[in-house]
């Protein structure tokens, strides 16, 4: 297996990066995840595992819904903050696990849903099919994967142009949102991948898309089912 701590982004694992990492993220929403597993028939008897947990915007919010939440970050500075936010919200039913897509391992029955968001992107393809087989092998037959990375839904003749204006709308001041410069790193350093390269490897690790919904051409937002074994 490769280093994920490696593969993290050294801004993930600075404590003073990760104290304004909400900022920076935009305050994201958890709103739209949480409301496609409740769509899918989870509710306050279901299980979730959050894979790239972060800061915890989705695991705290959908621990006041769902009966059993793991949250799973592979960053000390990220799962610190986590578990200090869960014991101050008073959330028995949240467990945070410092692990990564490669390595956490379930303890306990398979789980109805999956939830991860910008982070499957630091893996490279290969392991990224690798993480996905293992998100499916802890999932029961029928259970939810909510996927939202950055996917690139352009032809590789297009990148310059999509890019272009990626970088024209981005944040002036690091502090308030990524940069230009922010996503030049990512397209250097970073392993996002092209739609058409992810979708057959969610239909080859055992998940059927319901709903693939894209913004910008950059932002992906999938709904999977686990298909019957």
């Amino acid at each position: 297996m490769i280093d994920e701590l490696a593969h993290a982004g050294p801004e993930h694992l600075d404590p003073a990066f990760v104290a304004g990492y909400d900022r920076k993220q935009g305050y994201p929403d958890p709103a739209e995840g949480l409301a496609v597993f409740e769509e899918h028939g989870l509710d306050g008897t279901s299980a979730v595992v959050d894979l790239g947990a972060g800061s915890g915007q989705f695991a705290l919010a959908a621990a006041r819904r769902f009966g059993h939440v793991t949250a799973v970050d592979v960053s000390p500075a990220m799962i610190g903050l986590l578990r200090e936010r869960a014991a101050a919200a008073g959330l028995a039913n949240l467990d945070c696990v410092r692990a990564g897509f490669l390595s956490y391992e379930l303890s306990g029955p398979p789980v109805d849903g999956v939830h991860t968001r910008h982070a499957l992107h630091q893996l490279p393809d290969f392991w990224k099919a690798v993480a996905l087989d293992r998100i499916a092998r802890i999932m029961r037959p029928g259970g939810v994967l909510w996927l939202r990375d950055l996917i690139y839904d352009f032809s590789p003749a297009e990148a310059a142009e999509v890019f272009q204006g990626w970088f024209d709308h981005a944040a002036s001041d690091p502090a308030d949102g990524y940069t230009a410069a922010d996503y030049a790193e990512h397209i250097r350093t970073e392993f996002s991948t092209f739609r058409w390269l992810l979708e057959p490897m969610l239909a080859a690790t055992g998940f059927e898309i319901v709903s693939a919904k894209f913004s910008g051409r950059l932002y992906g937002a999938y709904t999977c089912v686990k298909r019957p074994e």
